[in-house]
């Protein structure tokens, strides 16, 4: 499987109905590991995004924020508290179909690239511990990243474990 990453902008997916509702399928059918979006939320996170990208139609999407976006979001707020600056994996996800091709690792490793291109230290995310997600705690071990804190949000209905690495 090989395929280009593509930008992914609010406008552009205006412009194509049909890829919007593609990825935002793709996005709500994991919607327990990421969180489930209406087409305006998408359109505004995409909007407050750094860097988003897609492999295929809809075989994966990664949308990445700085520290300044305008995103109401309780992980994101708790990087902002801590660190003055960072690129924050907001969410990254790959289809059923196209799982084992190495799709998230190329995404993670364009926005490595681009991240430390542009001065960036550090790189953070989290993961769900509950509900868990062993797949992506291995994913993002291998990729270096350690584990700086727990939290419980939405009213305790998640906890998760806050990761970071180092891009010196």
């Amino acid at each position: 499987m090989i395929s280009l990453i593509t930008p992914v902008t609010a406008s552009g997916l205006r412009a194509e109905p049909v890829l919007a509702a593609a990825l935002l399928g793709l996005n709500n059918a994991h919607a327990s590991e990421l969180s489930w979006l209406t087409p305006d939320a998408f359109a505004h996170l995409l909007g407050q995004a750094w860097r988003a990208w897609r492999i295929g139609k809809a075989d994966a999407l990664m949308i990445a924020l700085e520290e300044a976006a305008d995103y109401d979001n309780p992980n994101h707020r708790w990087f902002r508290a801590r660190y003055d600056r960072f690129v924050y994996v907001d969410r990254i996800v790959v289809a059923e179909a196209a799982r084992g091709h190495g799709l998230a690792r190329r995404l993670y490793e364009q926005l490595i690239g681009e991240a430390t291109a542009a001065g960036h230290e550090r790189m953070v995310c989290e993961v769900n511990l509950d509900p868990p997600n062993p797949q992506s705690d291995a994913f993002h071990a291998a990729l270096g990243f350690t584990a700086l804190a727990t939290a419980s949000i939405h009213d305790g209905t998640k906890t998760v474990r806050y990761l970071i690495k180092s891009l010196r």
